[in-house]
């Protein structure tokens, strides 16, 4: 008959476990086994950082996190500090990390190196891990310490482009050789210091990039000048013959008159020929071989102006044929490859019998003569400002000038120290008398009715010279001037003798007659009594200051056609005793 269904299992044999059990129990031990991994785990693995673990090798294992910074900052590897061999251009320099504001930052490496989980699996995982553990170091990066170590790189290290150029000095071509720009990529070069550091041990130099501007003229081109024209241009004088003489012209004068042009990147030099015509080291011995014109000399004969001595004609070397017998010779070296003729031209006097008639001066327009106390110094200083002054020809509208034409009143100049008037009293100093020559001047200025320009009289009055018809000159301050309104040219004749100066003007005259009118003495005002010490006192009587008024009344047929009045004011002339 069937068996009757249960609903409860079978019941296992004897002597055999259930599987259930078993699997349990394996499970229960496996856990046992991790839990005893686990705590050997933590237990092995330290309170923060593993055992083991090194940053930039410094061994920091099983240390808290602030040990470990610690340490980091102590035992701090040199290439956390070591300058960085940077380049810019050719140029090597080494900037300092902390500077750059590039640092290890210990505290955060040191929190990087701590374990950074507590579970099982990675803490039964360490057991089982070949334990050293090396931790990249974090970095810090101050940008602007950055920057500004790159700009103190720029500073030290950008240059403008320098053209390159040839010049002359002291008788030598001196030449300034080309060179490049450079301008240092700043931001680019702070991205290139961040990125070298730490810098290894024994690093190349860190490239910095620059931006280079070649410059427009080649070096080559200056070398080629140097060799081709600087050089041989001043390599020695070169020597010019005029006439039958001789003139050198050194190097040094040479190079004053050279210069040099940057043409689309090519060199070339030219010569100043008219420069160097004036430079006095040509100009003087120039001058004494070919000798200017000698101007005739007029005089009135049998009521008319003749030429009582015939002129001289006299050679000129222009600035053109100076340049023409130069310049070759300065691509030139050797003394006989450095010599050539120059060209003169003859110039003619602007006086002399041949012209007399078309130059239209044709009679005397005037004539003064101013009588002096004889001394040495008078005889001297009016005789040479009269020498000088001999022989203008002033054309018309030109304007004659005393200091000009007389120069400064100097010993180089063949003048010696007289007395004269300065501040008010007489007193010793170089040029005395020639206000003589002053007074003269423009009384034939005044008689042959041309027009003054500048003048000055006297601070007080000089007997010898006419009321109002007197004029002083001091150089540099007051000067003697007059236009020569005529329409014909005026040629001046002066001469002098140990005790008169006489000035003529010879022309066309424009008036039939010039007359000097004198108004009264007015404002009449008394001297004073001074006393003076020194080597260069100079006794004076007392003379009373006036104020005067003359006309100057133009003439024509016996008819009055114009009249000019000149105002003068002098102060009183104080007595002076020298002590």
């Amino acid at each position: 008959m069937p068996r009757p269904r249960t609903d409860h299992a079978p019941t296992p044999a004897a002597g055999r476990r259930p599987r259930w059990r078993t699997a349990a129990i394996a499970t229960g031990v496996v856990a046992v086994a991790a839990g005893g991994l686990y705590v050997a785990g933590l237990v092995a693995t330290g309170d923060d950082i593993s055992a083991g673990t090194r940053a930039g090798g410094v061994d920091i294992g099983g240390l808290s996190k602030a040990e470990a910074a610690e340490r980091l900052r102590a035992q701090a590897p040199a290439a956390w500090t070591a300058p960085i061999p940077v380049k810019v251009g050719e140029r090597t320099e080494n900037v300092a990390p902390a500077d750059a504001g590039l640092t290890v930052d210990a505290e955060a490496t040191a929190e990087k190196a701590a374990d950074p989980s507590r579970d099982p699996f990675t803490v039964i995982g360490r057991l089982f891990s070949p334990g050293d553990r090396e931790i990249e170091p974090v970095l810090a990066h101050d940008a602007a310490k950055t920057d500004a170590a790159v700009a103190a790189l720029a500073k030290e290290n950008d240059r403008a482009v320098k053209e390159g150029a040839v010049a002359f000095r002291d008788g030598e071509a001196v030449a300034t050789r080309s060179t490049a720009g450079r301008k240092l990529d700043t931001a680019r070069a702070a991205e290139a210091l961040r990125a070298a550091y730490p810098a290894a041990p024994g690093a190349s130099a860190v490239a910095l990039p620059v931006a280079v501007t070649q410059p427009k003229l080649a070096d080559s081109e200056v070398t080629r000048f140097l060799d081709a024209y600087a050089k041989p241009a001043v390599s020695g004088p070169v020597t010019l013959a005029v006439g039958d003489q001789r003139l050198r012209i050194s190097p040094e004068t040479l190079g004053d008159h050279l210069t040099v042009k940057n043409e689309n990147g090519r060199l070339t030099g030219s010569l100043d020929s008219t420069a160097l015509l004036r430079d006095p080291d040509v100009a003087r011995p120039l001058a004494a071989m070919t000798g200017a014109p000698v101007e005739g000399v007029l005089g009135v004969r049998d009521g008319k102006v003749v030429v009582v001595k015939e002129g001289r004609e006299g050679r000129e070397v222009t600035a053109k044929s100076l340049g023409a017998a130069v310049d070759p010779l300065l691509t030139r070296t050797g003394e006989a490859a450095r010599t050539a003729t120059v060209a003169t031209k003859v110039t003619q006097p602007q006086v002399s019998t041949a012209n007399l008639a078309s130059l239209g001066v044709r009679e005397q327009m005037s004539t003064f003569t101013v009588n002096f106390p004889a001394a040495p110094y008078r005889t001297v200083n009016i005789g040479r400002a009269a020498e000088l002054i001999n022989g203008s020809l002033v054309q018309p509208g030109e304007v004659w000038s005393f200091n000009e034409t007389v120069g400064e009143r100097t010993e180089e100049n063949g003048f010696v120290d007289g007395t004269m008037i300065l501040d008010g009293r007489y007193q010793e100093a170089p040029g005395g008398g020639v206000s003589a020559v002053a007074t003269t001047v423009f009384n034939a200025v005044f008689f042959a009715g041309v027009q003054p320009v500048e003048y000055g009289a006297h601070s007080f009055y000089i007997e010898r010279y006419p009321a109002g018809r007197e004029a002083t000159v001091a150089w540099g301050s007051l000067d003697q001037r007059f236009r020569n309104d005529s329409g014909k040219p005026i040629y001046i004749a002066a001469s002098a003798t140990d005790s008169s100066v006489t000035i003529t003007f010879y022309g066309t005259k424009k008036y039939d007659s010039v007359e000097a009118v004198a108004g009264p003495r007015t404002n009449i005002t008394k001297p004073e009594k001074r006393e003076a010490t020194g080597e260069s006192c100079v006794p004076q009587a007392p003379l009373e200051g006036f104020d005067i008024s003359v006309d100057r009344v133009f003439k024509n047929g016996g008819e009055e056609v114009k009249r000019e009045t000149f105002k003068t004011h002098y102060t009183p002339r104080d007595e002076v005793v020298c002590n």
